[in-house]
């Protein structure tokens, strides 16, 4: 992984039904990973059993649940999601997007 970040650089991962990832870096202890919504899509809820994870809006809004609580976040807000704890968003504009934060990194995106 570079030392810098450069976005016209790196290019989005499709993962289908309307979300693309790129990730923006990482260490062993900590990865930063941009997550891009078309309208209505949903990241399904799901807990994590290794990682916390912060969930940061850059852009449009989102209808997120954490363990069992919803809120309309927009850009600026966030959500923290301890591991075992059950969240999950639904995108409620074009081109919504998260800053998600993982500790430790999550090896799967590699």
């Amino acid at each position: 992984m570079s030392t810098f970040f450069l976005q016209d650089d790196q290019p989005w991962t499709e993962l289908g039904e309307g979300i693309r990832r790129k990730i923006v870096g990482h260490t062993p202890e900590l990865m930063s990973v941009l997550v891009q919504f078309d309208k209505g899509a949903v990241g399904t809820p799901h807990a994590h059993d290794a990682h916390d994870q912060i969930a940061y809006v850059v852009s449009g809004a989102f209808e997120a649940t954490v363990n069992g609580t919803t809120r309309v976040l927009r850009a600026g807000d966030a959500f923290i999601a301890p591991r075992l704890q059950t969240h999950g968003v639904v995108a409620l504009e074009a081109g919504s997007t998260l800053l998600d934060q993982f500790s430790p990194r999550r090896e799967d995106y590699l």
